[in-house]
Formats: structure tokens, C-alpha cells, sequence
């Protein structure tokens, strides 16, 4: 069966952002919509619930650093925020807040295609192809369970709510518990192959995820910063002979 359509919307308030992004989306074949402010945004996340959400920062009513916060509570569209400010403090803000990508304008739309096209080679949940399965696997890690199948994560049996971006950065370390996963391997199997955005995307989402783990970063339970190479998930307690 042919898969649907691929779902844009286009969130800016400027008219010929929107026009020009609008025809370099729309000719590669996929349904785009577009609001004005942040309220209609988030209105059109609920109408049309697109596959990923193109955000500008600078917007009326909510900026979209409250946008993307708010959606994240009911949709796991992909984000791709968009903004003028050069200072880094703006999108290390966005991507805590949920946001998947970012660009800094003057962007070139060929670009935005590029994003776009390595979000869709990732679905965002095991429903979109076929489901590991999971019964009966060892934990990757004392006290973690990553369930790919269920895409579901317990910490010592305790639910933990994870974005889609940050569950599969999980599962990309954990395959391999106690082994190296070199920060370029961490970019291709999450972001797509090719990825040429910020490197410095990679330690914002890893800083996300080990929050939510609960994980101190200058003595991680479960995820270990491996300088200049990558991250390893511990499969054994730290401190353990």
C-alpha cells in the first residue's frame, strides 16, 4: 500500500518564507499547510498533524519556543525550528524544549529539503516498520529497560517519558551496552545519513536525555561520555569490580 503523503507545516510570519518554502515543499510531492502565530500553530498541529513542523522562533502571540513546548504534549511531529538570532543560547533553549533540528536564518530552502528528507528516513516509532521484539531481552544496563518494540523506557521499573528523538538516541547506544557508538554513527542512525547540521546538536539531546534518566553526568549510572569519540551506555554499576 502506498504510504501517505509526507505532512509539513510551515509556522512564519513572514508571507514569502512561507510562499518560497511552500514551493520547494510541495514540489517534492508533500502536503504543506502554514500558520501566522503561535495560537493558529498549535491549532493547525491539532487539525492536520503533520509529519514535522518547521517553527519560527520570532512568532506573534507565543514565540515558538512556547510553541514547541506546548506540543510536545500531544504531538511527535519532528521540529525543525528556524531563527534569526545568531546567539547559541536560542537554540540550545529550542531543542531542550523538544525541538529535533534547527537552521539560522538566511537558510536556503534546498537545505530545508535536505532536514526534511533525512527526518523521513527515520519514522518516529516502530509502528512504521517492523517491531524488534523485545520479550525476554536482557537489559542493556542494571536498573534500564528499553523496550524498541513497545518503544517504552523504565528506570528501575519507573515509566520514563522520552521524546522520539530521544528514545532513539537511546536505542542507537544501547544496542551495543559496554561498547563505544562513535558520535558521527550516533548522527547517521538518528538524524539520517549525511547529517550535516551542528555537532553541538548531538550534546544537547544527549544533556536531555540524561536528565530524564535521572543520570549525573560527572558520574553517569547509565550513559558515559567517551571525549572525542562518542558515548557507551555502562552494562555494568558504576564502581562495580
Amino acid at each position: 500500500m502506498e504510504a501517505p503523503p509526507f505532512r509539513v507545516l510551515v509556522v512564519d510570519d513572514e508571507p514569502p518564507i512561507v510562499d518560497l518554502l511552500t514551493g520547494y515543499l510541495q514540489r517534492e510531492g508533500w502536503t504543506v499547510v502554514s500558520a501566522s502565530d503561535g495560537p493558529a500553530a498549535l491549532d493547525a498541529v491539532r487539525a492536520h498533524h503533520p509529519d514535522v513542523v518547521i517553527l519560527d522562533v520570532m512568532l506573534p502571540g507565543l514565540d515558538g519556543v512556547e510553541v514547541c513546548r506546548r506540543l510536545r504534549s500531544f504531538s511527535d511531529a519532528y521540529v525543525l525550528m528556524l531563527t534569526a538570532r545568531g546567539e547559541e543560547i536560542d537554540r540550545i533553549v529550542g531543542l531542550t524544549v523538544g525541538a529535533d533540528d534547527y537552521l539560522v536564518k538566511p537558510f536556503s530552502p534546498r537545505e530545508v529539503v535536505a532536514r526534511l528528507k533525512a527526518f523521513q528516513r527515520r519514522p518516529r516509532r516502530a509502528g512504521g516498520g517492523a517491531a524488534p521484539d523485545s520479550v525476554g531481552m536482557k537489559p542493556p544496563a542494571p536498573g534500564l529497560d528499553v523496550d524498541e518494540g513497545r518503544h517504552e523506557v523504565r528506570v528501575d521499573g519507573v515509566p520514563v517519558e522520552l521524546t522520539a528523538l530521544e528514545f532513539n538516541l537511546l536505542a542507537a547506544i544501547a544496542r551495543a551496552p559496554g561498547l563505544v557508538v562513535a558520535r558521527s554513527a550516533l548522527l547517521d542512525a538518528v538524524w539520517g545519513p549525511g547529517y550535516a547540521g551542528d555537532d553541538h546538536l548531538l550534546d544537547v539531546h544527549v544533556a536531555n536525555l540524561r536528565r530524564k534518566l535521572g543520570d549525573d553526568p560527572a558520574s553517569p549510572r547509565f550513559v558515559e561520555t567517551v571525549r572525542g569519540v562518542g558515548f557507551r551506555l555502562r552494562d555494568r554499576v558504576p564502581g562495580a569490580g
